[in-house]
């Protein structure tokens, strides 16, 4: 090996990649049509431990970014793949949320002193992404009665649920 493609820094430490943890929860609420199985979420409350924010706006943005992106899993998003081949590709076939969907957000910035972070920051954004499909799913149970254990919730996914707890009640 050449000295110029010789590394010159080795790391070698087994255990946490994380230098520190966020914690966050969310709630939804959400109102189901039981003849069209649409759902329209109405509110989302996110809270999270965003550490010391540096720029509240920008977290807040990313806060409010999370629950659209979390939103779209849970009940837009699905590529479709038959044979191999995708049959969604586009922006044209894959579904995702628009502004006409959105439901009126509450982000509230939890802030606590991180002695790692930059100023005691943490992230703020990326653990929100894992929570608003749980709390969107919860939420329809909580509206319906019936669990959902694969997104995205569609409307036909909804119908098919209604009709097999008509069918066994």
């Amino acid at each position: 090996m050449a000295p110029a493609d010789e590394p010159t820094t080795l790391f070698k430490q087994d255990g946490n990649f994380s230098p520190n943890y966020s914690f966050m929860t969310q709630a939804a609420e959400v109102e189901v049509d039981l003849i069209t199985g649409q759902v329209k979420l109405l509110r989302m409350v996110t809270a999270h431990d965003c550490g010391q924010p540096i720029n509240p706006m920008l977290v807040e943005g990313q806060l409010e970014g999370s629950v659209v992106g979390g939103m779209g899993q849970a009940l837009y998003e699905d590529v479709i793949v038959q044979k191999g081949q995708m049959m969604n590709p586009s922006f044209l076939d894959y579904g995702f949320p628009t502004f006409l969907e959105m439901p009126e957000i509450e982000a509230i910035e939890v802030e606590t002193d991180d002695p790692i972070g930059p100023y005691g920051a943490k992230e703020a954004g990326e653990g929100t992404q894992l929570s608003p499909a749980p709390a969107i799913v919860n939420a329809i149970y909580d509206a319906i009665g019936v669990d959902f254990m694969e997104l995205p919730i569609t409307p036909e996914k909804i119908l098919d649920a209604l009709e097999a707890k008509k069918k066994r009640e």
